[in-house]
């Protein structure tokens, strides 16, 4: 097996692990305030210090995981919705259809993602649900891209024409036939598309429009240790190694799962 998929693999099941079992794993309640501990640097009592309330940093990370791979994972899905859709019907009808599609596409690739997602959350109130949708649905236009190219070559294919000799509805051929035959990109766009929705929910978080404390998530720690960095060196060092390692993790997959398509 290819020796970037079984990296990847190995750093995001070690993740998913922490974010499922996060009430075991964590030593302490991530909410305990302890003012006998405010900034006590790592030790055997907390392994990665504390921080400006008492509260264990292990702990807030480990229930931080769930935050950044929860907004991770649906944005990704929810914007590999909207593409696959919005791709295949341009893909599949063409002329008109696919004019409009890909104009519109133009148009949301005209804005910078981050500024246009700064834009909508200045609109809404800062919070979980807000996040992973608004990521979701500015986040869509690659995948719509890359299925659009994909149709555009199947829908050709003498088993295409052949679905439609025996009078197949062009629903069943376009979700039978040609989206899951498209779907080998899309996979390598979602993974490396998870990557970087947790960047933005954690740059979000750590400019405090993502989010909100008491909700432990990697990128509000990040902007706590901001304010204690020369005391409190592991607030903004374990945090974003979590960060790069995570990143790293879907990144190292992707491309393992790219190298894997162009060779098949």
């Amino acid at each position: 097996m290819n020796r970037l998929i079984i990296s990847g693999s190995i750093i995001v099941l070690f993740f998913a692990g922490l974010a499922l079992f996060a009430p075991l794993l964590a030593p302490y309640d991530p909410g305990m305030i302890d003012i006998d501990n405010i900034l006590t640097s790592p030790s055997g009592e907390h392994l990665l210090g504390t921080d400006s309330l008492g509260r264990d940093l292990l702990s807030r990370m480990v229930y931080g995981t769930r935050i950044s791979l929860l907004v991770g994972l649906i944005a990704v899905g929810i914007s590999a919705f909207i593409g696959v859709i919005l791709g295949s019907l341009a893909g599949y009808y063409g002329k008109w259809v696919d004019a409009l599609i890909m104009r519109f596409v133009d148009v949301m690739l005209c804005f910078p993602t981050f500024f246009l997602i700064l834009a909508v959350i200045a609109l809404l109130e800062p919070g979980i649900v807000n996040i992973m949708i608004i990521i979701g649905v500015t986040s869509w236009m690659g995948v719509a891209r890359l299925i659009r190219a994909e149709i555009l070559s199947l829908k050709e294919r003498d088993f295409i024409y052949a679905e439609k000799a025996i009078g197949a509805s062009d629903f069943r051929i376009i979700t039978r036939h040609l989206i899951p035959n498209a779907m080998g990109p899309v996979l390598v766009s979602v993974t490396l598309g998870v990557a970087a929705a947790i960047l933005v929910e954690s740059s979000l978080s750590f400019l405090g429009i993502g989010v909100q404390p008491p909700t432990p998530s990697w990128g509000n720690i990040l902007s706590e240790g901001k304010s204690v960095m020369g005391a409190a060196w592991w607030m903004l060092f374990f945090p974003g190694l979590a960060i790069f390692i995570t990143v790293l993790g879907y990144n190292l997959l992707g491309e393992g799962i790219r190298e894997n398509l162009l060779k098949t």
